[in-house]
């Protein structure tokens, strides 16, 4: 069973380690905490295998260990510390390098717009319309109710949208594919 499970987690990270360590960035804008806590997110999946129940993909799991680790890690960091770095790397204009982050057309704008909303719309955002989970799963890996995420996500796109306008992505075609 063992040497099943070593498998079954190798493949697992070949299809989605680069989808859950893009959602971990978005979360901690830090490429290497993202990293790290990607390889904790499959480490954490090898030990609880026997814990998934199938009642949901991998994929959908997966993410809400991601989640789950990445906010015991932010509550772990003092608040002033993380909003001092928040800022700090807001008002650097330097891009991060094209293979950190993926976003439907490597857009630096959208990436630059989630990082000033809220924390529970860029989530809700990201899972969404960018990782393309369903309401359902979105709840799961948030631990919502399905109208949490419904709600979030309406009162989250105009917000999204004013940001992008602000920030200077006028191209309303592109604001309407979000």
């Amino acid at each position: 069973m063992s040497e099943y499970r070593k498998e079954e987690i190798a493949d697992w990270y070949d299809q989605h380690s680069k989808s859950v360590l893009t959602f971990i960035l978005l979360l901690v804008k830090d490429y290497q905490q993202a990293e790290d806590l990607t390889h904790d997110t499959f480490v954490k999946a090898y030990l609880y295998y026997d814990s998934f129940k199938h009642h949901s993909s991998e994929k959908t799991w997966l993410f809400s260990i991601a989640h789950n680790l990445t906010v015991d890690f932010l509550r772990k960091r003092k608040h002033s510390m993380f909003f001092k770095e928040l800022f700090i790397s807001q008002k650097n204009n330097n891009q991060l390098p094209e293979e950190i982050i993926k976003i439907k057309e490597n857009s630096y704008e959208l990436y630059k717009a989630l990082g000033e909303i809220k924390d529970t719309y860029r989530k809700v955002i990201v899972l969404r319309k960018i990782k393309g989970f369903s309401i359902e799963d979105t709840a799961m890996i948030l631990s919502w109710s399905e109208s949490k995420v419904k709600s979030t996500l309406f009162r989250a796109m105009p917000v999204l949208k004013k940001q992008l306008l602000k920030e200077g992505f006028l191209n309303e075609e592109a604001i309407r594919r979000y």
